[in-house]
């Protein structure tokens, strides 16, 4: 069971999870961190769209600060936060990360670790970790700049700059903006649109766009050819051109 976590509804093609630690603003501890990675186990034997929220106006406000100033040197090594944001990252079906309010620190290296992150127009992002003598580890130095570019990565992880959502989507940091009662109605609409494409050929994409770009394009033929023998090519092929042909 968990505790810092709800599961609103449980779909055949998607699983929504809410981050749920209202008392200290959503804030990801060890027993999260735990939590999620046992929703990625879940998530990697039987592969569905993963929707991640918060509540109460918090997507998560960060690590847990009180956790945080006691780890150690050697906790950093073991990298807890990373490894996990790595595995929601590698997960085989789309992440969306659907962001109302502050999402702060590892909240934010969280939500950059999703396929797509939609925000509510109240939404607020960044990265203050060096104005608590820490750095943001978990991704933000890599995945940033790779999202954003790097000049307004390095405003927003040195200079401690914090994106509004109208900042955000200029930036395609998100790609929608909502007001915050239809933020959970838009996450269903775009885990809807990829619902309806094949999984197979919506895992082997995701797979290969991950891949380094040495790789290609040998990744891209030995996935197109695993496809090419899939049923559901014939079958959604067979569709198209009977569709046409009317």
């Amino acid at each position: 069971m968990f505790t810092t976590l709800e599961v609103p509804d449980d779909r055949p093609d998607r699983l929504h999870v809410r981050l749920h630690r209202p008392e200290v603003r959503n804030a990801i501890d060890r027993a999260m961190v735990l939590e999620l990675h046992e929703v990625c186990a879940g998530l990697e034997a039987s592969p569905r769209i993963l929707i991640i929220s918060g509540g109460g106006g918090v997507f998560a406000s960060g690590a847990d600060i009180a956790e945080l100033r006691e780890r150690t040197a050697a906790d950093a090594l073991k990298g807890i936060n990373s490894r996990l944001f790595d595995r929601v990252a590698a997960l085989p079906m789309p992440v969306i990360a659907a962001i109302d309010g502050w999402a702060l620190g590892a909240g934010a290296e969280l939500a950059y670790a999703a396929d797509f992150r939609i925000a509510s127009n109240r939404a607020r992002i960044g990265n203050p970790e060096t104005s608590l003598g820490i750095m943001a580890a978990a991704g933000a130095t890599w995945r940033l700049p790779e999202l954003v570019g790097e000049p307004l990565a390095k405003e927003i992880l040195l200079a401690g700059r914090v994106l509004d959502a109208q900042e955000a989507l200029a930036a395609r940091l998100v790609t929608e903006v909502h007001e915050p009662e239809a933020l959970a109605t838009a996450a269903d609409a775009l885990a809807d649109r990829i619902a309806r494409q094949d999984p197979l050929a919506v895992q082997l994409t995701k797979s290969v766009l991950r891949a380094p770009r040495a790789e290609h394009p040998e990744v891209d033929e030995r996935a197109q050819s695993r496809l090419f023998e899939s049923p559901e090519k014939y079958t959604r092929m067979t569709a198209f051109l009977e569709k046409r042909a009317k």
